[in-house]
């Protein structure tokens, strides 16, 4: 038989492993939790890092849109100034006064080249 003794020792280491059981659960669930955390931030920094490499994508290829009208801008430019030389040359070339030199309009131009 057991003494009132015997079982009011029992108790307490009883209470004692209830107690760790909770503590344990109570860890597990945090590190339950913690994984939880850990995973929702990891998919946001996924999401994020994929944004921010499809903004760099987009900025990229403006970029180089823009490169290319400038680009074209500038080939103009040449172009317009080696018209402007041979016009020069032309007026230099077949008008006898210096004022011819300062005529850029087409028409012109032309009342000086029949």
């Amino acid at each position: 038989m057991m003494t009132a003794a015997g079982a009011s020792a029992r108790r307490p280491k009883d209470q004692q492993q209830q107690h760790a059981v909770a503590d344990a659960r109570a860890v597990k669930q945090q590190a339950a939790e913690q994984a939880r955390m850990a995973c929702a931030e990891r998919a946001y920094a996924e999401r994020v890092r994929e944004l921010a490499r499809r903004e760099l994508e987009l900025a990229e290829r403006e970029f180089a849109r823009a490169r290319a009208i400038w680009e074209r801008a500038r080939e103009e430019v040449e172009r317009v100034e080696r018209m402007k030389q041979i016009a020069a040359r032309r007026l230099v070339g077949s008008a006898s006064s210096a004022a011819a030199l300062e005529i850029t309009c087409h028409a012109c131009m032309q009342r000086f080249h029949p």
